[in-house]
Parts: C-alpha cells; structure tokens; sequence
C-alpha cells in the first residue's frame, strides 16, 4: 500500500503524536486500499473553531474535522483530503472521558479516515456501523474500545 500523509503541527503541545503514529492509525483505518494521499492538520481552539464556523456553521471548536477532496470528473488520483484535530479539545476529552491520550489521538484520527472514505454518522444505523469499524480498528491496534464505558 502506498500511503502519503502529509503532518502539518499548527500548535506546539505535550504529548502530540509523531507522523509515524498518524500514519499508522491512518493505515488501519485505510484497510486494504492500494493508494491513498491525505494530510493531517493538529490545530489550536481559535484554527479549529475558524474553520467549524465557516464550513459547518458552528461557531465552536470541535475535536476533528474531514474535508473530503472534491477531484474533478476524469481526474483519478488517490487523494482523499484533509483532517483537521483540534489539540486541547483530544487533552480535555481524554481526561474527562477517562481515556489514555494516545488512544483519544488514535480513534479521532481513525474517524477522520472514515469521513474521507465516505463513512457517517447521521442516523442511528450509521453511527452504530462506524462505531463498530472504529473498534475493530482501534482494537486491532491493540488500542482500547473507544465507546466502552
């Protein structure tokens, strides 16, 4: 498989994740797929907030965000966008969710993946579908369940 992820570090924090880990995660998230080519943005509250607002149209930081590449017809190209994760929003919700950080990095970098590869969650029957992809993933890893209590 061929996997291109760009990282881009818009905020200097503890315990943020190395390209290598992102790529991982990436990967897993990706299955067997031959190509891919994304990037990962980790951002501040103000960037992650700025960007919500304007194209989702809510005015508030959120934890990760997917912008799916729109190609153009006939233009075949592995590229399937970019994912924007909010650094102190994963800090905040690993702690109050009791979660180990790097396993609140992982699951919001799988999710992101997700969203690119066409996955959602607006109904009850999507969210439990990606529910379930996101911890075969992320216990394939050897991560924890993200939705176990």
């Amino acid at each position: 498989m061929t996997i291109e992820i760009e990282v881009q570090y818009a905020v200097d924090a503890e315990g943020l994740p190395a390209p290598a880990d992102f790529r991982r995660w990436a990967a897993a998230a990706l299955g067997d797929r031959a190509a891919a080519e994304l990037a990962v943005r980790v951002v501040g509250r103000a960037e992650s907030r700025r960007l919500n607002a304007t194209y989702r149209g809510k005015d508030a930081a959120t934890n990760v965000l997917s912008f799916s590449a729109d190609l153009p017809p006939g233009v075949d190209l592995p590229l399937l966008g970019d994912i924007v994760i909010c650094a102190p929003l994963v800090a905040e919700e690993a702690i109050s969710q009791h979660k180990a950080l790097t396993d609140h990095w992982a699951h919001l970098t799988v999710h992101g993946v997700l969203h690119l590869l066409g996955h959602d969650h607006h109904d009850d029957a999507e969210a439990a579908e990606m529910e379930a992809l996101e911890t075969r993933i992320l216990t394939g890893l050897g991560l924890a369940d993200p939705w176990r209590a």
